[in-house]
């Protein structure tokens, strides 16, 4: 990508000051660290009327913000409507598009319209339902670096999957399926039409600019996300110390948006790092905290009595057999003994 093209694309994913908080945003979970999955109600018009007989024939769409940042989560969305409105609806009334299209004011306020219930309900809230998964940084993080690595996109499709199947089990009346890629269409298609055998299913790339339900659910993933950041930047806002310079922005969280790198660098911490924002896995990260400028504490484990280092775990320096074959060091076994014994 030319660097003009990714000035746009940092500028775009740049959230606003006071954007909409979706419902979606729990923020116990966002400080915590967790992953969560948010169903919006849905709409009354679409339940089934008894149950013999489905509600209206709908369409949906799935679309995700946050793939590539090193901050934030990674934040799946997902739109349904009935077929005869997705156009005249969506696309002619509201004009919805691409998240990347519009502006982060214009994404916040049909966000704020579709969730908009009193004094009284929107055409968007009466006849059109949505969900996010928020994919917490420090999962996708951690799930990257297992022994046996999961992979972003196949955390992206198990999203996905859990994310439909959630709405089926609502008792939506789901008959069409649009999806913008991840990898091969071909084979992201494939695997859906076995698991959802009911509804036609299209996956295809740029979605988002060509399904309005996709259009839908990638402005519900990018004002969640937007809310999400600005969410988590508060902690550090609040806890600057007084006297010092505030904080600048860490922008879009993108590795190429020199305001995030610039605030990584600040906010080091020498020995944890960063906290639940920052996508471990993430080149960026590894790059800054091997730096030896960086001012990142070198921790080197202790090998095994075999020189076995890569069977080594954590636990076995506090075990009882640590302590016993550890005698002779005389700070090797404090670890869970009695008050009063005598360490020193």
């Amino acid at each position: 990508m030319e660097d003009s093209q990714m000035e746009d694309v940092v500028e775009l994913e740049t959230a606003i000051e006071n954007v909409f908080m979706a419902p979606s945003v729990d923020k116990s979970k966002l400080f915590s660290g967790r992953s969560y999955t948010h169903y919006s109600a849905v709409p009354a018009t679409l339940l089934p009327s008894s149950e013999t007989e489905p509600g209206p024939e709908c369409c949906l769409g799935v679309d995700e913000a946050g793939r590539g940042p090193v901050l934030g989560p990674m934040v799946y969305g997902l739109f349904y409507l009935p077929l005869p409105l997705s156009d005249p609806l969506l696309k002619t009334t509201h004009h919805f598009d691409d998240s990347k299209v519009l502006t982060a004011a214009v994404r916040s306020q049909l966000m704020e319209q579709l969730c908009t219930s009193t004094p009284e309900p929107t055409d968007l809230y009466t006849n059109c339902g949505w969900a996010v998964e928020v994919m917490s940084a420090r999962d996708i993080g951690a799930n990257m670096l297992k022994p046996a690595m999961y992979n972003l996109n196949a955390q992206a499709m198990d999203s996905t999957i859990a994310l439909i199947q959630g709405v089926l089990k609502r008792g939506v009346n789901v008959k069409e399926i649009y999806i913008d890629t991840i990898g091969s269409p071909e084979v992201y298609q494939k695997k859906l039409e076995r698991i959802f055998p009911t509804a036609r299913v299209t996956v295809a790339k740029k979605a988002d600019s060509l399904y309005p339900c996709v259009s839908a659910a990638s402005v519900c993933a990018k004002v969640t996300r937007d809310s999400a950041l600005e969410v988590l930047y508060s902690a550090y806002e609040q806890s600057g110390k007084e006297g010092e310079k505030e904080e600048d922005s860490w922008g879009s969280g993108y590795p190429s948006d020199a305001r995030c790198v610039s605030w990584l660098k600040r906010n080091m911490d020498p020995v944890f790092g960063w906290g639940a924002e920052t996508r471990f896995s993430w080149g960026t990260v590894k790059d800054l905290l091997e730096l030896k400028s960086s001012g990142a504490a070198k921790v080197d484990w202790p090998a095994n009595d075999d020189g076995d280092d890569e069977n080594s775990r954590l636990t076995d320096y506090f075990s009882a057999g640590g302590r016993e074959k550890d005698a002779g060091d005389e700070l090797a076994g404090w670890f869970g003994m009695e008050v009063g014994t005598e360490v020193f």
